[in-house]
């Protein structure tokens, strides 16, 4: 588990492509102070297995269902990645419960700058916009950051100088495609409640009624 909490800017160095998969080299070295085989990093907000390291870079399997839903089929040598370790037990939670398992993309709209911050305007499809409220949490390329304004196609952000200047942010325009995960709970509460929100049509009508109530002392 992650909190979206960046740690630092990373480089891709090489990608050794399958037929649908792919190997990525990324170089770091502030999350490499204590980096195992096995260990999971988010990069741009994916959650990956480290199979290899050194003292500057680490390796990285990505499989096709993961191309496929997120932006790291569009990286190439020399692209810059966001980089977080998962979450230790007792640490802060900075940001908010980040899975790294990305639900789509979505496209940068537009960037307008206001005083110290800078809105970013992003589109994505409709099963993602449905997770997505006002005030709610989401994360963008693996950044935690506070929904501002929604409706049924787009929603804002507010970027901080802190926040664009420590991930890559700070390098995107409009037109790219960024990672974009929803709060988990929302699905959670979802999935619990469907089988109460629209009962099957071919279920039985009950044959308890109000009559049958009164009649029996209730």
């Amino acid at each position: 588990m992650f909190t979206g909490i960046v740690e630092e800017i990373g480089q891709v160095r090489s990608i050794k492509k399958g037929a649908f998969s792919a190997q990525l080299a990324i170089e770091a070295r502030e999350i490499l102070s204590d980096v195992k085989n096995g260990d999971s990093i988010a990069v741009n907000g994916v959650c990956l297995t480290v199979t290899s390291f050194s003292s500057k870079r680490f390796t990285a399997d990505v499989m096709h269902e993961t191309l496929n839903r997120s932006n790291l089929g569009l990286l190439s040598p020399g692209s810059f990645v966001n980089l977080e370790r998962a979450m230790k037990a007792g640490g802060r939670f900075g940001g908010h419960i980040v899975s790294g398992h990305i639900d789509g993309t979505g496209n940068i709209i537009s960037l307008k700058k206001d005083d110290n911050a800078v809105w970013y305007t992003i589109s994505a499809r409709p099963k993602i916009m449905r997770y997505i409220i006002e005030k709610g949490s989401i994360a963008i390329d693996g950044i935690s950051l506070t929904v501002a304004e929604t409706d049924e196609q787009r929603f804002k952000v507010s970027v901080i100088p802190h926040t664009a200047e420590n991930t890559i942010l700070s390098l995107k325009k409009a037109g790219d495609t960024v990672n974009l995960e929803n709060d988990c709970i929302g699905k959670y509460i979802e999935k619990l409640i469907a089988p109460y929100a629209d009962p099957p049509d071919d279920t039985p009508e009950s044959s308890i009624t109000k009559e049958f109530l009164i009649e029996n002392g209730f």
